[in-house]
């Protein structure tokens, strides 16, 4: 179909400008690249240095946790031996009780007696009875000088002196055995105290030997307290990092989420700006074919673009719940 005489101008015009247009190529450069990319936040960036510099930081606690729960169970194995020791000294407390009970009654004094005290005392009552035989030939001899050998005031004389020697020898045998009787009963008492001492001594090696049981359960409870609290402070030590790094990257996230919506914008501005002429030569054109008749052709339409602020805080919101889930921010599932 001819162009009418009065589009003709028009027309040249449109050629013109068209060629113009399509003749130079877009620069493309000037709305893509990595320009256009938000770089990392300071926030961030603080975030991930917190994060490696903080990995293992736990494992001291952990260690010292671990060590803790070795010494109280070292700790706990050594009451066994304690408790043997404890029986032993039971068993000797109760041997000696045993022992001190056949120490005492009428008879207890018999076992101190000397073996050898009835040799004593017939020694004894031997030399005095050769000493008492002398006195009698004494006074024998006495009576054959003066005469009356054989006579009456001899035999008094004897009988008397038979009579004294008698009561002399059963006095003397009477205070060896009692003398020996008190020194053996001596004996026996002293024996008894000494048993009931040496009672006392294994009856108090076993109360300690009980307390330091005590002493030591109590030492293995305090070793797994410890244990305890280092695994407690391992823990914390773990999710206060986690809620550290997790917040700076989610603000970090937010902060580069709004330097990205703000880049993105400048992005689509450029790009519009570059592809603005070719939306008018094409209404210009859709124009001038309206007016010559012909039909028109698909009007050029811009590339819808999304919302550089929607797009951007989205990413930011996941991008920083990566953070919150590096050491099991509170709150986030895995």
């Amino acid at each position: 179909m001819a162009t009418p005489d009065f589009l003709q101008d028009y027309a040249k015009d449109y050629a013109a400008q068209s060629k113009g247009a399509y003749s130079v190529p877009i620069d493309t450069a000037q709305f893509t690249g990595r320009k256009f990319v938000a770089g990392e936040d300071p926030l961030q960036t603080q975030a991930i240095q917190e994060a490696q510099s903080g990995l293992g930081s736990y494992k001291p606690y952990l260690t010292a946790a671990q060590q803790a729960q070795t010494d109280a169970s070292t700790t706990i194995g050594g009451l066994g031996a304690m408790q043997t020791g404890a029986q032993g000294y039971q068993t000797g407390a109760a041997n000696l009780a045993s022992g001190a009970a056949g120490m005492t009654g009428a008879n207890a004094y018999q076992q101190f007696m000397s073996p050898y005290q009835q040799q004593v005392i017939d020694a004894t009552l031997s030399e005095f009875d050769r000493s008492r035989g002398q006195g009698q030939q004494s006074i024998q001899d006495q009576a054959v000088v003066s005469g009356n050998f054989g006579g009456g005031r001899e035999g008094a004389m004897l009988g008397q002196y038979n009579a004294d020697s008698l009561a002399d020898r059963s006095a003397l045998q009477a205070s060896m055995l009692q003398q020996g009787f008190t020194q053996a009963n001596q004996f026996a008492q002293q024996n008894f105290a000494n048993q009931g001492d040496l009672f006392n001594m294994q009856q108090g090696l076993f109360n300690n030997q009980g307390q330091s049981m005590q002493n030591q359960l109590g030492m293995a409870n305090a070793q797994a307290g410890l244990g305890q609290a280092q695994l407690g402070l391992s823990n914390f030590e773990r999710s206060g990092l986690g809620a550290d790094v997790g917040a700076l990257g989610q603000l970090g996230s937010l902060r580069q989420g709004l330097t990205q919506a703000q880049l993105t914008a400048d992005q689509q501005a450029t790009q519009t700006a570059a592809y603005e002429p070719y939306g008018r030569l094409s209404q210009y054109g859709q124009g001038l074919t309206g007016l010559s008749g012909g039909v028109a052709s698909q009007q050029y339409a811009p590339q819808q673009q999304i919302s550089p602020m929607s797009q951007a805080v989205g990413t930011a919101l996941g991008v920083g719940g990566l953070y919150g889930k590096i050491f099991g921010f509170p709150g986030d599932k895995a």
